[in-house]
């Protein structure tokens, strides 16, 4: 039984796809420390562990994931170990959103924004997605589909339903749709 990964880079729509996912009919590997908040109403959908991903050798706790879906930021993809097939549901949305949906976040919790630094930054998620998807393209382990937010937003049951089909066909695609809250697509291009 695969373990369900849903991906991207921070504010791709993780998160949402998550909620589609439960509302779905998938459970979900979270641990619930990561609470909702002004960035994230709906929640964070986490688990605290895959954080340790890139260090830990002891990845044996993710056999808990099988059947699951597990949200975790694309830069830990490569600590998946080998002995599992996951199915990765990989969110994209424009880098510019990314870029606007950061740094409200930094600056509601208090931290320094350097916009001038947006294009920089723009440039090393580029980089960084490019690097990644070709990773992912030589894992033999991995079925990968690519979903991207502003479809889901424009199309929820459609996208819905592709997702569905990725993952065998069995899921409430009304369900997943209605999860969808289009007024949280607050940081536009």
């Amino acid at each position: 039984m695969p373990i369900i990964v849903v991906s991207g880079s921070p504010r791709s729509g993780t998160s949402m796809m998550m909620k589609m996912l439960q509302a779905g009919g998938v459970p979900l590997f979270v641990d619930g420390v990561r609470k909702a908040d002004e960035d994230n109403p709906i929640g964070y959908y986490e688990l605290e562990q895959t954080k340790s991903l890139l260090k830990d050798e002891d990845k044996a706790w993710l056999g808990e994931g099988r059947g699951k879906a597990v949200k975790l930021v694309s830069t830990l993809l490569p600590g998946l170990p080998n002995g599992y097939f996951y199915k990765v549901i990989f969110m994209s949305r424009h880098l510019e959103e990314v870029i606007l949906s950061q740094n409200k976040m930094l600056r509601r919790r208090g931290e320094p924004v350097d916009e001038s630094g947006d294009e920089r930054i723009r440039g090393m998620l580029e980089k960084h997605l490019a690097k990644t998807k070709l990773w992912i393209d030589g894992q033999l382990n991995f079925a990968v589909v690519d979903v991207p937010y502003s479809q889901v937003i424009a199309d929820p049951r459609g996208q819905a339903q592709r997702v569905s089909n990725f993952l065998g066909g069995n899921l409430d695609v009304e369900n997943m749709a209605s999860a969808v809250d289009r007024s949280l697509y607050r940081n536009r291009r």
